[in-house]
């Protein structure tokens, strides 16, 4: 029985693979917008301006405190009742750089807010003007405390990219529920949509226990 539904799952092969890459184009995608985007928002909500700021901030709030899968449903199927179609890939990759984007916003404002106030007040002093001292001064610095948490951001947001198979998108958690239709083992193949998904993240988490590592080394953190 079990070596009948591992031939059953060999033959499934090529759409894993289908899923798995589709799961990885929408990920990488709405990480390189949402970061794009994420850090623009951050910087304009860091940047004085209190209207800005504050509009900014209700929208991130607003996104950061409803489900995906809401936020994923209103795209797709109540923007076309005001004139508005998107297809399902279009539609995830919205929701996804929206949600990316509005976590982002939020790790860039710490980062920029750690910055010693006394290294802003010099490079006012020094005429350097508010692009400037972001750009030459105040950016510089906050990305050592932004890195480590922008990884992990991305491989929270490679997870929540399985939400889009509730939209009809054959991503890998998708694939895994038109196999389990063939093949009646749930544990097995969602095991394995968990591992599809492990090897894309990994690479991602190592690599963010890697620069928490040389961000505590770079303040002087005894690592044990």
């Amino acid at each position: 029985m079990i070596w009948q539904q591992f031939l059953s799952l060999a033959g499934s092969y090529p759409l894993a693979l289908r899923g798995l890459g589709m799961t990885v184009v929408l990920s990488l995608i709405s990480l390189v917008l949402g970061t794009v985007l994420g850090f623009g928002l951050g910087i304009l909500r860091a940047g004085g301006n209190r209207l800005i700021a504050g509009v900014i901030g209700a929208w991130v709030d607003l996104i950061r405190g409803t489900p995906f899968l809401v936020q994923i449903f209103l795209i797709f199927f109540i923007l076309p009742e005001f004139g508005i179609e998107l297809d399902a890939f279009t539609a995830g990759i919205i929701a996804l750089t929206n949600l990316a984007a509005c976590f982002i916003c939020e790790i860039v404002v710490a980062g920029i807010r750690s910055v010693p106030t006394g290294q802003v007040e010099a490079a006012l002093a020094s005429g350097l003007s508010r692009w400037q001292r972001m750009r030459q001064v105040v950016l510089p610095q906050a990305m050592r405390i932004v890195l480590p948490p922008l990884v992990g951001q991305y491989v929270l947001l490679i997870k929540d990219s399985s939400v889009v198979s509730a939209i009809g998108l054959t991503d890998l958690t998708r694939v895994g529920w038109l196999v389990v239709q063939r093949v009646p083992n749930g544990l097995l193949v969602f095991f394995l949509v968990g591992v599809g998904y492990f090897i894309v993240c990994y690479p991602l988490i190592m690599l963010a226990r890697r620069l928490e590592r040389r961000m505590g080394a770079a303040h002087g953190e005894v690592q044990l």
